[in-house]
């Protein structure tokens, strides 16, 4: 793999991982861009114990363009993108209307009456668009296993340089897909944050292990996996080194969790042969995920890693992928209960969606794992 750094116009950098042979990347971004957003910031909520993201600039993010100006695929004659390069292979770039943009942080203050509570703070961390492809209309489930392979050395090496910076405590890998689910941009890609906190999930995550611990004596992923394997109603791929299963609580209609069977922090800690088996398995996850409906499931699918200095030996590595969709014509809409409280009601039992996603089998073409 090669790994090539150049710079946007407006100083924001993209990076190509190409597989070699490819032509070297020297193409120059010649567009007339504004000037890079600094406003946004930080706010703590008290009550719930988090911290919220505001990033002005998002307002003005392109939504929903035309196939012809999509702004990542790659530069053509006359229309020039986010990609100056004719074409790329995997290219990501910092996002140009992003959540977090500060180049430092650390809070700053309250504002007058604020008595001690209302903190803010300058958001240091960042966003990056990871781009699977320069084929507009493809989706990660057909993007096959050398492509893959290389999307997830880009989402590690990602992962080890972002969580050298400073102020940076927990980097998210993910993917959002369809309209349903809010996506602004319809060409295959990724998004990674790397925030200057540890998100409130991951918290959560955190003090159950701990809790566990505590208790038990062991580990709360390792007896998971294991608990779910022995159960085996709710496994739907098992492999020498990978487990996904659809959780005995699920939130989500169909959703579906895959972890390593050797527990790790992050991706960029997997070893060779867990590493080298995980491009067959995703495409297995997201085959079934396309094969689910009459009609494409829009879907989540995010990379939970522990933070960059905590809970290093207690939290694991795993995708969690889910769907809004519950059948062919009926969405999930997070209404009362669940968007006031947090509290999931399902109308999908575990084992029923982990039977559904069995049916629909293995991706054709895709090797078997």
């Amino acid at each position: 793999m090669r790994k090539t750094c150049r710079h946007l116009a407006d100083g924001r950098e993209v990076i190509y991982y190409d597989i070699l042979p490819a032509p070297e990347r020297r193409a120059q971004d010649t567009r007339d861009l504004d000037p890079r957003p600094t406003s946004a910031e930080l706010r703590h909520d008290p009550v719930l114990g988090a911290w919220v993201m505001y990033g002005s600039s998002r307002q003005d993010r392109t939504y929903l363009p035309a196939r012809e100006e999509c702004p990542l695929c790659p530069t053509r004659f006359g229309q020039e993108t986010e990609i100056p390069e004719r074409e790329y292979q995997v290219a990501v770039f910092e996002n140009r209307f992003p959540a977090l943009s500060s180049s430092t942080g650390g809070t700053v203050g309250t504002p007058p009456g604020g008595q001690g509570l209302l903190e803010w703070s300058r958001s240091a961390g960042r966003c990056e668009v990871v781009c699977y492809t320069d084929d507009h209309d493809a989706t990660f489930a057909e993007l096959g296993p050398e492509r893959v392979d290389l999307v997830l050395s880009a989402l590690a090496d990602r992962t080890t340089e972002l969580s050298e910076m400073k102020a940076v405590e927990q980097v998210f890998c993910f993917e959002n897909r369809g309209r349903e689910i809010g996506v602004t941009q319809a060409h295959p890609h990724g998004q990674i944050y790397a925030y200057p906190f540890v998100a409130p999930r991951t918290e959560k995550m955190l003090a159950s292990a701990q809790d566990y611990r505590s208790r038990h004596g062991a580990n709360l992923f390792d007896d998971l996996v294991k608990a779910e394997g022995l159960d085996g109603r709710r496994v739907v791929i098992s492999t020498e080194h990978w487990t996904a299963f659809v959780p005995f609580a699920a939130r989500w209609p169909y959703e579906l969790h895959c972890y390593p069977n050797a527990r790790v922090p992050d991706l960029a800690s997997l070893g060779p042969a867990p590493r080298s088996e995980l491009p067959a398995v995703l495409l297995d996850i997201f085959g079934r995920f396309a094969r689910l409906f009459e009609v494409p499931a829009p879907y989540i699918a995010g990379w939970h890693q522990a933070p960059v200095r905590r809970g290093r030996d207690e939290l694991a590595l795993h995708l969690e992928m889910f769907t809004s969709r519950r059948a062919n014509d009926k969405l999930k809409f997070l209404a009362g209960s669940e968007s006031g409280l947090d509290a999931f009601a399902n109308d999908i039992l575990p084992e029923t969606a982990a039977a559904r996603l069995r049916e629909v089998g293995q991706a054709p073409g895709v090797p078997r794992v």
